[in-house]
């Protein structure tokens, strides 16, 4: 159990670590493969490489801390996932290859107990110095302030250029399903 909260992101290599190794002030290793669907599935969320590596670690240290930093303990509710698991959440045949920013460990969701999501996410928006994606997602008010969650995703350079998109994945009052919209904001369901 090492402290590499502060080694730069291309010296950290997969087979160096230990899964309770540092590598944000307040965030191990293991944290950012944590999936209890993988657990109870038996599924392999393991990092594949060194890329997905730099990305979850850059994300953590990024986005993760400054939100630990602000609000305390807590535990993102996902960042990696693997394609198997991926394939699990989504309910998707074998072959199925997601495009999520999720399996490139470039993404998390994220839930602070007792806040809510769409206050979550305007924070993310107005502190975090740099993202790709904010969505507010499944936020209903009438379900409790923790009813959905906020996504945010943060691409590496290797990756490309952070676009600073905000987005609501909200029920389309209409049709009933779920749909992406521009900004942030609660479900109108």
């Amino acid at each position: 159990m090492a402290n590499r909260s502060k080694t730069k992101l291309d010296k950290l290599h997969l087979a160096d670590l230990d899964p309770q190794d540092l590598i944000a002030p307040n965030f191990r290793l293991y944290e950012l493969t944590r999936s209890e669907l993988a657990s109870r599935s038996g599924i392999d969320n393991g990092l594949p490489g060194d890329r997905e590596l730099h990305a979850a670690v850059n994300l953590a240290r990024q986005v993760l801390q400054p939100i630990r930093d602000a609000f305390g303990s807590f535990a993102p509710n996902s960042l990696f996932r693997s394609q198997a698991l991926e394939r699990k959440l989504k309910d998707k045949p074998a072959g199925w290859i997601s495009t999520s920013q999720h399996t490139q460990g470039c993404a998390c969701d994220v839930e602070i107990v007792g806040m809510s999501t769409l206050e979550l996410a305007a924070w993310a928006r107005d502190n975090l110095p740099e993202y790709d994606q904010i969505i507010c997602e499944c936020y209903d008010p009438r379900k409790g302030p923790n009813s959905g969650w906020v996504h945010i995703s943060l691409k590496t350079r290797e990756l490309g250029a952070n676009r600073r998109n905000l987005l609501s994945y909200i029920r389309n009052p209409d049709s009933g399903k779920w749909v992406y919209v521009a900004g942030l904001r609660a479900s109108v369901a």
